[in-house]
């Protein structure tokens, strides 16, 4: 699988782009604030219904304009296939695939399997739990269109009981039957995700422990650690035990949206104790990790995109990533950087081929 081409229009600070690409190495190189990394969020968007680095849609139009369009063709099982994402403002965004809009965008998940590595990965150590539950929840999606849909109906049941329970308190009330019935699905929806988390982790940790030792050729104590309440106790009765908390504080304090995935070196929290190359290298074999596991469990090769990084590593680790190319590990990929030179001695030393696109 492979994206073919791909044509902008106000997307973010473009204003009219279009790239025909090789099946194997792309780079887009100039100086910063031009749109490279802009033009990886545009193919991003195309496999995910949204940008990596901008949550709210709006702001990925062009400012002084009205609309975007990102258009790309793939080519996937010798057939092409046609996605393209708008949004006008005032409304929905829209999602299509080969002129068919999809009704959800959770049904498109997965089809255009997709890796960022990006500096911006560092938010995975540095931010709260609800960042790295995404990274969890983004690579099971891929692969499960089931857990999406429960992972969705888990935060809609969360909402409402959350506003009922606010509800009780505005107006000196309690219905414990009507709480129990929210409490019913979020047990059920709730240790489903459960299950499918821990058995994602079971899986995924050897192949990221095994993508770190690669990179850092090193017997560094470092480990994922998957933190929940659910570990030690049933969603109904975690729901049951904290009932009074859950009414003074008037929302749902335990659940599986509390769920963390803890970055450990030497057993001690990296974001504290890992030097910069530590977490870098932390992060990049999570990312390889994520390719490696989405490519096993799929049967497809991830398209890849490596927004900036080469400006971030050192020449170990960048040799390491340039033999990984050599091998075949990866299919195909997308690379941003501020030094055409430096791009292009990289690549060559891939022996792939390649094109270089100067914005």
């Amino acid at each position: 699988m492979y994206l073919k081409n791909l044509s902008l229009l106000n997307y973010k600070n473009i204003s009219e782009g279009n790239f025909e690409f090789d099946s194997k190495i792309n780079c887009f190189v100039g100086k910063n604030g031009i749109g490279k990394t802009n033009v990886l969020d545009a193919i991003y968007h195309l496999s995910y219904g949204k940008s990596y680095f901008n949550p709210l849609a709006v702001q990925n139009i062009k400012h002084g304009e009205e609309f975007f369009v990102v258009d790309g063709t793939f080519e996937k099982n010798e057939r092409n296939e046609q996605i393209v994402c708008s949004l006008k403002k005032g409304q929905k965004k829209v999602l299509k695939r080969n002129g068919k809009a999809y009704d959800k965008f959770s049904e498109h998940i997965g089809f255009i399997p997709l890796v960022i590595i990006s500096p911006s990965d560092n938010d995975l150590i540095m931010e709260g739990s609800e960042t790295r539950r995404k990274f969890i929840d983004s690579v099971i999606s891929q692969l499960d269109p089931t857990y999406l849909q429960e992972l969705i109906s888990y935060q809609k049941v969360i909402a409402q009981r959350n506003a009922l329970l606010k509800y009780f308190a505005l107006n000196h009330t309690f219905d414990k039957e009507t709480l129990g019935i929210y409490n019913e699905q979020l047990t059920a929806l709730g240790h489903s995700v459960f299950e499918k988390r821990k058995k994602f982790l079971a899986d995924f940790i050897p192949i990221f422990n095994a993508h770190h030792h690669a990179i850092t050729s090193s017997a560094e104590n470092i480990s994922l650690v998957y933190q929940s309440q659910l570990h030690e106790q049933t969603l109904d009765k975690l729901l049951e035990e904290n009932l009074q908390r859950d009414r003074v504080l008037q929302y749902t304090s335990v659940g599986i949206h509390k769920d963390d995935l803890s970055f450990e070196i030497d057993e001690h929290p990296i974001k504290k104790f890992g030097s910069q190359g530590q977490q870098k290298s932390f992060l990049i074999a999570l990312k390889l990790a994520q390719f490696d596991f989405i490519k096993k469990q799929s049967g497809v090769l991830p398209i890849l995109l490596f927004d900036d990084i080469f400006d971030k590593l050192d020449e170990t680790r960048v040799s390491k990533i340039v033999q990984m190319v050599n091998d075949k590990v990866f299919g195909q990929i997308f690379i941003s950087d501020t030094h055409p030179e430096r791009t292009e001695e990289i690549v060559k030393s891939t022996h792939q081929s390649y094109r270089i696109f100067t914005l």
